[in-house]
């Protein structure tokens, strides 16, 4: 859906909004990505400011999560780290006889979290897929410190673990000595910890562990996930994130939306350090 249209639509209730003004303000919640909840906080703070009768409630527990609110009509927007699966669109249509708006909000490299004393120089997507998988199991065989590999991921209600065993392991099972995750956030604590530890997740949380520039293969340039390598296509682990919304989003959605596809909400994706899509 265009940018256009949902400016209409948001006028629309802008109009309707003021011929009933002593009308309570609509609560627009907000469930999902735990990648994206650091954004999705941010855009809800910022835009009550700007908005003092508006209320945006943000809560968490993955994209699985939140998906599967709005299809249980628990939600009103869904955010999702990776787009949602047509099984799930048709139940979306089959419990509310609509189907879902998409929206590309922000794009996100998944960066490789390693601890701050590991030297190793670089991994290709090969051996992410056999370090995941449990065929490489010490940093020696990557070109690493001579350490055992601890291996931390997601749970599976997470879009990022669902991209990544899709699209680095090439939908292999994850080895079942990997640790399990909440968040993005006590994967890095974690590897921030552990010198043999090595994790994924968004590039807006690296914070006191290394990240680990990738190659597509082993004769291809290694490239690290900055802004500027992800928004070019360089950075070969990256995904858009989404929102998705039941029908056509109308009133206070519609103007949330519009707010964040706009150039002050993109502004806001670039400093929670996520890359804007315009």
């Amino acid at each position: 859906m265009t940018l256009k249209r949902i400016a209409a639509l948001a006028a629309c209730a802008a109009l309707w909004g003021g011929l009933g003004s002593t009308a309570t303000a609509q609560v627009v919640t907000v469930k999902g990505s735990d990648t994206m909840v650091i954004l999705a906080q941010r855009w809800a703070e910022e835009y009550m400011k700007k908005n003092p009768g508006a209320r945006i409630q943000v809560t968490g527990g993955g994209s699985g999560t939140g998906i599967a609110a709005l299809i249980n009509g628990t939600t009103d927007i869904a955010n999702a780290s990776r787009p949602m699966k047509d099984k799930e669109k048709e139940n979306v249509r089959r419990r509310h006889n609509r189907g879902v708006s998409e929206y590309r909000v922000a794009k996100d490299g998944i960066t490789i979290y390693v601890h701050p004393s590991n030297n190793v120089p670089d991994l290709t997507l090969e051996q992410l897929r056999l370090i995941y998988t449990g065929r490489i199991n010490n940093w020696k065989q990557v070109g690493g410190p001579d350490r055992p590999i601890t291996r931390y991921s997601r749970e599976n209600n997470s879009g990022t673990y669902v991209f990544f065993k899709e699209f680095v392991l090439k939908n292999q099972n994850y080895d079942p000595s990997c640790q399990n995750m909440p968040g993005t956030a006590s994967v890095v604590n974690a590897v921030s910890k552990d010198p043999g530890g090595i994790g994924y997740g968004g590039m807006a949380y690296a914070k006191g562990v290394r990240e680990v520039p990738i190659k597509k293969d082993a004769k291809s340039q290694a490239y690290e996930p900055t802004a500027a390598n992800v928004r070019n296509g360089n950075y070969p682990i990256w995904r858009f994130l989404y929102q998705y919304v039941v029908g056509v989003p109308r009133g206070e959605v519609a103007k949330l939306i519009q707010w964040e596809l706009s150039e002050e909400g993109q502004d806001i994706v670039e400093k929670v350090g996520f890359v804007p899509v315009k």
